[in-house]
């Protein structure tokens, strides 16, 4: 695929995954993600080219002009969308694949300091929820989708749908039929005891709190009154 193909896919990826978007044009001019993946392809091609320091100069450049950071060595695929962008972190051993959509603060990060795959990779189709930490050398399957806030540093299976912190998986979606099968959450379903459990708590002290002022009312009322005597 030629560059002006390339470049067209990531527009297209923009007007199909940004009902806001109205035009090619207003894309081009004030779409920060479109912007910086345009730059980190010149960063990235001179890289490649064995390029003395130019290569980050772009970068930081890229950073400083749309508040997106992404490292001249990531190799980033075709119809890429960053939404919104401020904040995403793309770290230099980072592979993202075809029609990956991420949103504002999304980090693609690394643990170790040693020079070798320290990056997630994302297959094709994953997309990556607002402020989600997607941490060291992983993978995220095709067609996986991760939670906005979610921090993820285990593998994703294909298709997965995870949340949390750490992340986990909470669903499978099947491409085909586009249906979603949800797994149990163990989390979530203790949560939702001990919150049974309270709201019977309070019920039960409710109830002994009247029988207690009931039962006062009723000796109060069986006293005798001095009158009486």
């Amino acid at each position: 695929m030629s560059l002006l193909k390339r470049i067209r896919r990531d527009i297209q990826a923009a007007r199909e995954r940004d009902p806001a978007a109205t035009s090619a044009l207003e894309i081009i001019l004030f779409y920060p993600g479109f912007q910086a993946r345009q730059l980190h392809r010149l960063a990235h091609t001179l890289r490649a080219a064995k390029a003395p320091l130019l290569p980050r100069l772009i970068s930081h450049l890229n950073r400083a002009i749309t508040g997106i950071e992404i490292h001249p060595g990531a190799k980033i695929g075709d119809g890429f969308f960053i939404d919104h962008g401020m904040g995403v972190v793309i770290g230099e051993t980072a592979e993202i694949g075809d029609n990956c959509h991420l949103y504002q603060g999304v980090t693609l990060g690394g643990t170790s300091t040693r020079r070798e795959k320290r990056h997630p990779t994302l297959e094709n189709n994953v997309e990556v929820g607002a402020g989600a930490k997607l941490i060291g050398a992983i993978t995220i399957g095709e067609n996986a989708s991760v939670g906005a806030g979610s921090v993820v540093v285990t593998n994703v299976p294909a298709n997965a749908t995870v949340v949390g912190v750490p992340g986990h998986i909470v669903a499978y979606r099947d491409p085909g039929s586009d249906t979603i099968q949800h797994l149990p959450d163990p989390e979530w379903d203790r949560i939702t005891e001990l919150e049974q459990r309270i709201e019977q708590l309070s019920e039960r002290l409710d109830d002994l709190t009247n029988a207690r002022n009931e039962h006062r009312r009723s000796a109060s009322t069986a006293q005798p009154s001095n009158d009486d005597q």
